[in-house]
């Protein structure tokens, strides 16, 4: 299992902005890889780097991504932006058996789920998902699939209130059970990757005991 440590963010605003955020992670140290192929029949691997912080409101996470193969068609809330050029965050605050799942295409579309396993997931309302902040490289235009080596970047802010089954008011000290994905269902190629591995036999994100830990410091 897999352990990384988060650090506070050294950024004296409450809610800094999304530039602010994005560049404290590009100085931070220590970026996370995103470079386990789990299944056969999917080779491919795009280089996908993390960084993370967080603050006394706000988990800050930005994903690097170069690949050979690009698209970001879904524009709505909630829309299967797995099938796009995708990054994900799934996230147990609790040993309570519930998770988050919350997937964003390249031009910052989000799908937000919750529940125990994949057949319990359910949407999150738009109204709480329109409060996680998003700033991406790929601007907010749909595109479609390009082939050739692309580079994107997306920076996101996530307020504790989204995580709305719990309660969280400081994370210092805190660990949470994670695990980070790329992919990309519906591409020339597909591809799924992922931070800490994932012992089945298909690809499959909504496996929590497969998640690896996030110790706030």
């Amino acid at each position: 299992m897999k352990i990384a440590e988060v650090q506070k963010s050294e950024l004296k605003s409450d809610f800094p902005s999304l530039e602010e955020i994005s560049s404290l992670l590009d100085r931070q140290e220590g970026r996370l890889m995103i470079d386990t192929i789990n299944w056969k029949g999917y080779n491919y691997k795009p280089d996908v780097a993390l960084s993370l912080a967080y603050s006394d409101h706000e988990i800050f996470l930005k994903y690097y991504i170069t690949e050979n193969y690009f698209k970001a068609e879904m524009t709505g809330t909630n829309q299967m932006v797995c099938e796009d050029s995708c990054v994900e965050f799934f996230v147990s605050p609790e040993d309570d058996g519930i998770y988050y799942n919350m997937e964003f295409n390249a031009i910052g579309t989000c799908l937000l789920g919750t529940g125990t396993d994949r057949s319990s997931s359910k949407r999150v309302q738009p109204e709480i998902i329109s409060k996680i902040r998003r700033l991406t490289t790929a601007g907010t235009q749909p595109i479609k699939e390009k082939t050739g080596k692309y580079v994107w970047a997306i920076t996101i802010a996530i307020p504790f209130e989204v995580f709305f089954h719990h309660t969280i008011k400081d994370l210092k000290g805190k660990i949470f059970r994670a695990n980070f994905y790329k992919c990309g269902d519906k591409l020339t190629v597909p591809h799924y990757v992922t931070w800490n591995p994932v012992g089945t036999e298909n690809p499959d994100y909504h496996q929590p005991e497969h998640f690896g830990l996030l110790k706030f410091i």
